[in-house]
């Protein structure tokens, strides 16, 4: 596993000499005066960006969480309860794409369709606006702790509008107006409908380094619920054939419905969780 693990942080830096990615970020086609490269990254951190996978490409992502830090040494800083997402993303065309993941979180399998409303104009309109929709399906939940449990249990549901703009050279900002709905919920009194703005940027400290923050406020929270509202920040690093995100977060989660509604660390005690995304695309 460690060995494992050693690879896949190496994996940007090594390996790969193309560098199908990178042209593919530096070279988007700039036609009618629209804004381009808002966001390098599909994710800011853990909220999508307006950033799209291109027509016929094919985007494999993994994502990685690390156990909490606060338990230092005990768990090696939280390698001992890492979890991972294997994601594919296909662009159908410039503007949809389509994808299927699955995370050791809960077991989770999830599929989803991300498409383009409108694009920021220079000169013009100022947002790059997106839809993103997701179903996922819990397969970590036990029948026999739940004897009522059926299939329907198992399926939440997001659906957000990301609005994003493009601030001058370095600066992107982005709202996230977020429904989430879960048909099952671990508190009484949580609503199973649940209304979340998300909110992030991101800031170009060079050409190819740059630091992301998001951060999201759930408007109808049970108040029994330990979760949190999810924060994070981390950096985008452009390397050869890919777009290396590390981050830290109070969110293990990758799945918007887990993160949105189950972030479970908390800042201010230290406990929070170390993790990277990496992308690798395909010309299909």
């Amino acid at each position: 596993m460690k060995k494992l693990l050693f690879f896949l942080f190496l994996l940007p830096f090594i390996g790969f000499s193309q560098d199908d990615l990178l042209d593919e970020l530096e070279s988007e086609v700039q036609d009618d005066n629209y804004v381009t490269a808002t966001f390098k990254g599909l994710k800011i951190v853990n909220f999508e960006s307006t950033k799209l996978v291109s027509k016929r490409n094919l985007f494999f992502v993994v994502s990685h969480r690390f156990g909490s830090v606060e338990n230092g040494i005990d768990d090696f800083f939280g390698l001992d309860q890492a979890v991972t997402q294997l994601k594919f993303i296909y662009g159908i065309t410039n503007g949809l794409n389509i994808g299927i993941a699955r995370s050791s979180f809960q077991k989770t399998y999830g599929g989803h369709i991300k498409y383009r409303i409108t694009r920021q104009k220079k000169g013009g309109f100022p947002f790059t606006i997106v839809g993103y929709n997701l179903l996922t399906i819990n397969t970590g939940l036990e029948r026999e702790q739940l004897p009522k449990l059926k299939f329907n249990n198992r399926l939440s549901y997001v659906s957000q509008v990301l609005i994003a703009s493009k601030i001058g050279k370095n600066l992107s900002l982005e709202f996230a107006p977020s429904y989430l709905h879960e048909n099952f919920v671990r508190f009484d009194d949580q609503d199973n409908s649940q209304f979340i703005m998300g909110m992030g940027g991101r800031y170009k400290l060079t050409k190819r380094f740059s630091i992301n923050l998001d951060y999201g406020v759930h408007f109808n929270r049970s108040g029994s619920s330990t979760f949190k509202n999810p924060l994070s920040i981390g950096f985008d690093i452009e390397t050869g054939g890919h777009v290396f995100q590390v981050h830290f977060t109070n969110a293990q989660p990758m799945f918007e419905n887990g993160f949105l509604g189950q972030a479970s660390g908390d800042w201010g005690d230290g406990n929070f969780f170390f993790g990277f995304n990496l992308s690798r695309v395909f010309d299909l």
